[in-house]
C-alpha cells in the first residue's frame, strides 16, 4: 500500500453500487434512517474501531498501523444502508468485543431500529464485508507481490551482471599480476643473462686497443732507430 490517495468507495465497492444505495437512502422515508439521530437510552458511544481486534503481533512493521489503518477507513466506507453487521459490529466494538452483554445491547437497538432484525441476517451480511475486504487484500496482495518478483528479478539480474564483470576483472587483474611477475623476472635476470657478453665484448674492446697500442709502439720504435742511426 502506498500514500496515494484512495476512492475507498469505489475501491471497496463499485460507483454503481454505491450509487443506487445513496439512491435508496434518498427515497427511503425519514423513519427508516432513525438509527443515526440519537437514542439517549440505547445509543452507544461513539469510538474509533478497536484496534485490538484487527491487530497484529508483528509490532515491528512500520507499515501495519499505516495500512490498519487503510483497511479500517475501508471497512468504515462499506457501511450499507439501515442496521446490520456493520452497526452491529461498531456498536459491540465501542461497548468490549469480549462482553457477552455488548451483543446484547447491540442487538436490542438494532431490534428497536429494525423489527425484523435476526441473528441470521447479522451474520449473512457479515460476509458481504467479508468479501469486500478480501478482494482488496486479493488486489493489492497480488500488486505487491507482482512488485516484489519485478524487483527480486531486478536484483538477481543485477547481480547475475556484476558477478560476470567482477570475474572478468579479476581474470584481467590475475593476466596482469602474471605478466607484472614476469617482467619483473625479465628485469632481475638482465644483467645475468647479458653478462658474459658484455664482458666478451669488453674484453674484445681492451685486446683491440692493446693492440693498436702495441703496433703503435713497434713503429715508433723502429722510426726513433731510423732517426738515430741512419
Amino acid at each position: 500500500m502506498s500514500k496515494e490517495s484512495f476512492n475507498w468507495k469505489s475501491l471497496f465497492v463499485n460507483d454503481e453500487a454505491n450509487s443506487k444505495r445513496n439512491e435508496e437512502k434518498s427515497s427511503k422515508p425519514a423513519e427508516n434512517n432513525a438509527f443515526i439521530a440519537p437514542v439517549e437510552t440505547k445509543k452507544f458511544p461513539e469510538e474509533k474501531m478497536a484496534t485490538n481486534t484487527m491487530s497484529s503481533d508483528n509490532s515491528s512493521n512500520p507499515f501495519v498501523n499505516e495500512i490498519l489503518g487503510v483497511y479500517e477507513k475501508g471497512f468504515e466506507s462499506l457501511n450499507l444502508s439501515d442496521f446490520d453487521f456493520f452497526e452491529m459490529y461498531k456498536s459491540v466494538v465501542a461497548v468490549g468485543i469480549t462482553n457477552p452483554q455488548s451483543y446484547q445491547m447491540a442487538f436490542t437497538m438494532g431490534k428497536s431500529i429494525k423489527p425484523d432484525l435476526t441473528k441470521e441476517f447479522l451474520i449473512e451480511k457479515s460476509k458481504f464485508y467479508i468479501d469486500e475486504i478480501n478482494k482488496v487484500h486479493v488486489k493489492y496482495d497480488t500488486t505487491g507481490n507482482a512488485k516484489r518478483q519485478d524487483l527480486s528479478n531486478l536484483v538477481h539480474n543485477e547481480k547475475e551482471s556484476l558477478t560476470v564483470s567482477i570475474a572478468d576483472l579479476e581474470n584481467r587483474i590475475a593476466q596482469m599480476q602474471q605478466e607484472l611477475q614476469q617482467k619483473k623476472l625479465l628485469l632481475v635476470n638482465i644483467d645475468s643473462k647479458n653478462e658474459n657478453e658484455l664482458r666478451e665484448l669488453q674484453l674484445k674492446i681492451d685486446a683491440n686497443n692493446f693492440a693498436k697500442q702495441k703496433i703503435l709502439d713497434s713503429i715508433n720504435l723502429v722510426i726513433s732507430g731510423i732517426n738515430q742511426y741512419l
